[in-house]
């Protein structure tokens, strides 16, 4: 891949939060993704790359743009797997809470795990926790085993968890355990990023959120130097099916960071929407607007935080070709 698409990446996630923050606290999280995911799709026709949708915003019958299978690009430059979230925490912008991103992850043609839209089990660290975390052992065990690699006590260490019904036996446990706990309403791909960072003061991911969220997240892990571990939970025939098309025949089979994006090489942007841990969201004030973007790429294991000033009047659409 062409080192030069880590800035082209910075505009699409760039464009598509400014479009989306308008929408922030208005209860409107459909009219908030459309948002994004115009703004979004209307830039990647400026990127030199040739880019296939494999995690998008759905099937090409359920999305107008930014469906699975869709070429993105100019046509010329690297080919490209190319994963997409406009707007990731449509709910987290319509009540306008924290940590809603726009994210875009590129890879090498043929190395993104193309993951069906279903639950997955996932648990994710940072760098110190690496080896040391198993999706198939207690939670009690992988808190021990992250407090050890960090050189903390239990009590010391935050969890991050989604507030959901599902999540109570686990929730029990980790307070059993002695650790602190974040829950969050949305959000996931924030939450497991935020593990590789000790300014966040997250340490580790546990729990059931949406797949193709699991693979931005180790897109983003593989560049910062953690992992993420997950198992695919297909609640009907048809989602069981579509695992076994992937290959997947075994329901309990672990899928690890190379299984999730293979290579050495991989880009991930976002860009922060509203407030959160570690991106500021977006900010209005007359014809100007303040964005705050992460771009990292895993080759180089270079991380940049770059702070955007944006004219609205030079560039009402958002894009200038």
């Amino acid at each position: 891949m062409e080192r030069s698409l880590s800035m082209e990446l910075v505009r699409v996630t760039e464009a598509a939060a400014l479009s989306s923050a308008r929408w922030m606290g208005r209860g409107k999280k459909e009219e908030a993704d459309d948002a994004a995911t115009s703004a979004m799709r209307a830039v990647f026709d400026t990127i030199p790359m040739k880019g296939t949708v494999v995690i998008g915003e759905g099937e090409m019958d359920e999305a107008p743009m930014l469906y699975i299978g869709e070429r993105l690009g100019n046509g010329y430059g690297p080919r490209v797997d190319v994963a997409v979230d406009p707007l990731e925490g449509t709910n987290i912008v319509a009540q306008g809470t924290w940590n809603a991103l726009a994210v875009i992850a590129i890879a090498d043609h043929g190395r993104l795990l193309h993951a069906p839209d279903m639950y997955m089990d996932k648990i994710a660290v940072g760098p110190e926790a690496v080896g040391k975390i198993d999706i198939n052992a207690s939670v009690t065990d992988n808190l021990r085993a992250v407090a050890k690699a960090k050189n903390k006590d239990i009590e010391d260490l935050v969890a991050v968890v989604l507030n959901r019904k599902r999540h109570e036996k686990m929730i029990d446990e980790i307070r059993e355990a002695g650790a602190r706990i974040k829950l969050i309403s949305d959000g996931d791909v924030a939450a497991a990023i935020n593990t590789a960072f000790d300014d966040t003061g997250v340490d580790i991911m546990f729990g059931i959120g949406g797949a193709p969220e699991g693979v931005l997240a180790a897109v983003a892990l593989k560049c910062l130097g953690g992992e993420i571990q997950g198992k695919l939970m297909p609640s009907n025939d048809e989602e069981k099916l579509r695992c076994e098309k992937m290959g997947i025949d075994d329901m309990n089979r672990v899928l690890y960071m190379e299984d999730f994006c293979g290579g050495d090489d991989a880009i991930f942007a976002a860009t922060g929407v509203t407030d959160g841990e570690l991106l500021k969201g977006v900010q209005f004030k007359g014809t100007k607007a303040t964005t705050q973007t992460v771009i990292m790429r895993a080759k180089s294991g270079t991380v940049r935080f770059i702070d955007g000033e944006h004219s609205l009047k030079k560039k009402p659409n958002l894009v200038i070709k």
